[in-house]
């Protein structure tokens, strides 16, 4: 790991302040974002330098808290009779106080094996290990393995649990009675432990009941901090270009018998209304440089408005037809899925380190012809971009070679012209979809690297990957624009806010972070999953952002706000996939449990609870109406669902390699 903290600390220096033209160099103090979460911010080194070997002193200066030392056998009377006190406390006190279970019982087993006293280490951690939450077992289980002084020094986890501190949310009332309790027992091997690693946020006012607090924990370092969801986010969606709709020779055709002009006018001044209005909470315009609109995509936005005017309005009492592509005999292993915009071209990435594309239109791919035969090419012709194209290419697949690793993630350019792929191999590829090869290969992650996606305005694009990291890319520029430092495990997934100023990430650490492209800041961070975060989602008004896991939970949080509004339970294994209709009517998720189920988003954003107490408190109540808002479940034969995609016109398209039993 030794690489990795050396490269990370140079990058985070080396890189930003240099920032290509593209973008205003982040303003001090960014670089690595928030540090580690509720770690004071130790610039690149917070959160993801830290996993240093070589530098000892760093690893020693982390482990030495550990020095101050009580008695090794009374730690088990310790964190007994803390126990023992929070389970006879109040019961509206009781469930804020359990949250000190965990982070004191990682830490008094980390002390007790940094001192070397083996054999009372390993009796603490089997008396007490199986009191706590069971979604930290996967936690407990790497902490077990680490039994001697030497295991600790290159253990990520491990450090990660040094350096940033542990967050609590407790109320004001409770955080006395603990304090009060602690120092009659004069039980200061707790008190400091509390003092050194944990960071409670008080809060006034009523203690959470033991549901709120189950919702919002589970994360790897506690819940987030009420200040790190406290800053303006511009969620609302930039000002459309106005673009006049031409009526062409389709159109009349296809109209005479209604009456063409009476069809056109309401459609023009639906478009324009949509444009006009400014959102009052959209970023400026020119808050960061956007490319300029090409003809090609002023003609696909032309497309894409008629076919807004065909498009099916969903509900509970009109549900999408879902059309499911199976990928079969896929015994390369499909490892990612994307579809273009216009649902012409479906791209899948292979563990036999392939990208393959395919036409789902009888509209063949072809290539562009050889220079040779270019050059005689009458270049003023009007046909000139079909005349370039070479006939003899024609097929429906064409096969994309160049990564040395499996292919975890796939993205289309907007205007349909390139292809993104990240790998294992640490690389993120940039193929031509007019030639049909690699333009570029992006190196900056030293590891895999699970996900990446263009923005929806082309040009920028993000990565994530096992490094922590996400990074912010431009297509012209071989270096990153932007590293997003912070969280504590791998970056899974990365998706671009509609507006393109902003970058959520999920992450193994059981967070998602909301990042700004602008300054490189994170200005949100939500706690609530139980498990690794696999699948993320903006609605269409780029209001809300839906999350789902492991844990088979989807998760819906108000960005505005920063808060947890909703919870969708129902699916049984990993959430691999959800989409919004492009309305943002319903939602739908895809798994691992071989179904799609569609559920009802406006029923669930409707009538929320917005006011200033549970924005200041987190207080949220969640509803329990899973199976309200659920409007079907569809199962495939034995087909794990890898992707999803509404059509401009509202029809499901879904993704998957089917797998024999």
């Amino acid at each position: 790991m030794a690489a990795l903290a050396e490269e990370q600390t140079e990058v985070a220096v080396k890189l930003e302040p240099e920032g290509p033209p593209t973008l205003l160099p982040p303003q001090a103090g960014d670089g690595a974002g928030e540090g580690g979460s509720g770690a004071p911010n130790n610039g690149p080194n917070g959160g993801v330098g830290s996993v240093a070997v070589e530098d000892q002193p760093d690893v020693s200066a982390v482990l030495s808290a550990y020095n101050q030392q009580g008695d090794p056998t009374m730690y088990e009377e310790y964190y007994s009779g803390l126990k023992h006190f929070i389970e006879c406390s109040l019961d509206c006190h009781r469930a804020e106080l359990s949250q000190l279970f965990y982070p004191l019982f990682v830490h008094m087993y980390l002390e007790l094996v940094y001192n070397q006293h083996e054999n009372e280490a390993k009796s603490f951690f089997e008396k007490f290990h199986g009191d706590q939450e069971c979604y930290y077992q996967d936690d407990l289980r790497v902490l077990s393995s680490l039994t001697k002084k030497e295991h600790m020094k290159g253990n990520e986890t491990m450090l990660d649990f040094r350096t940033s501190k542990f967050v609590l949310r407790i109320s004001r009332d409770s955080y006395q009675l603990l304090k009060r309790h602690l120092q009659e027992k004069q039980n200061n091997q707790i008190w400091n432990i509390v003092q050194e690693h944990l960071y409670i946020d008080i809060f006034d006012g009523m203690p959470r009941s033991k549901q709120q607090i189950d919702a919002m924990v589970g994360s790897l370092a506690g819940e987030a901090k009420r200040e790190a969801n406290k800053s303006k986010v511009f969620f609302g969606l930039l000002k459309e270009p106005e673009i006049e709709v031409p009526l062409d020779d389709e159109d009349e055709e296809g109209e005479n018998e209604e009456g063409k002009p009476k069809k056109k006018k309401p459609k023009k001044d639906s478009i324009g209304s949509k444009s006009k209005k400014q959102d009052p909470n959209a970023p400026p315009q020119n808050r960061i440089p956007l490319p300029e609109l090409k003809d090609s995509d002023k003609l696909d936005k032309i497309m894409n408005m008629k076919e807004t005017t065909k498009r099916v309005r969903l509900g509970p009492d009109c549900l999408p037809s879902i059309c499911f592509y199976t990928f079969l005999n896929a015994y390369q292993g499909l490892t990612a899925v994307d579809v273009t915009d216009d649902s012409s071209l479906i791209a899948g990435g292979f563990a036999d380190s392939t990208v393959r594309v395919w036409s789902v239109t009888p509209k063949k791919l072809r290539s562009v012809k050889q220079a040779s035969d270019l050059s005689l090419i009458d270049k003023e012709s009007d046909d000139v971009l079909e005349r370039i194209m070479d006939e003899k290419t024609a097929s429906e697949l064409k096969i994309l070679y160049g990564h040395s690793g499996p292919v975890y993630g796939a993205s289309f350019s907007p205007d349909r012209n390139y292809l993104l792929s990240s790998s294992e191999d640490g690389t993120v590829r940039l193929w031509s979809l007019q030639t049909f090869t690699c333009l570029v290969g992006y190196k900056g992650h030293n590891y895999p690297v699970w996900d990446t996606q263009f923005s929806p305005y082309g040009y920028y694009f993000v990565s994530g990957g096992h490094d922590r990291v996400a990074r912010l890319w431009a297509t012209d520029h071989y270096q990153p624009l932007r590293i997003f430092a912070g969280h504590l495990a791998d970056v899974n997934c990365t998706r671009f806010h509609p507006n393109s100023n902003y970058v959520a990430t999920g992450s193994a650490d059981r967070t998602v972070r909301l990042w700004d492209v602008l300054n490189g800041n994170c200005v949100r961070i939500f706690t609530g999953h139980k498990g690794p975060i696999h699948s993320l989602t903006f609605s269409p008004n780029g209001r809300f952002l839906a999350t789902g896991a492991t844990d088979g939970r989807v998760l819906l949080w108000d960005i505005g706000h920063g808060l947890m509004v909703g919870e969708l339970k129902g699916h049984t294994d990993t959430v691999c996939s959800l989409r919004f209709s492009r309305d943002g009517e319903i939602l739908a998720s895809g798994s691992m449990d071989n179904t799609v189920r569609l559920w009802d988003a406006i029923k669930a954003f409707e009538d929320l609870e917005t006011d200033d107490f549970t924005t200041a408190t987190g207080h949220i109540n969640l509803p329990e109406n899973s199976q309200e808002l659920l409007l079907g479940t569809y199962m495939t034969k034995s087909t794990p669902v890898v992707h999803l995609h509404f059509t401009r016109r509202n029809l499901v398209l879904a993704a998957g390699a089917y797998s024999p039993q």
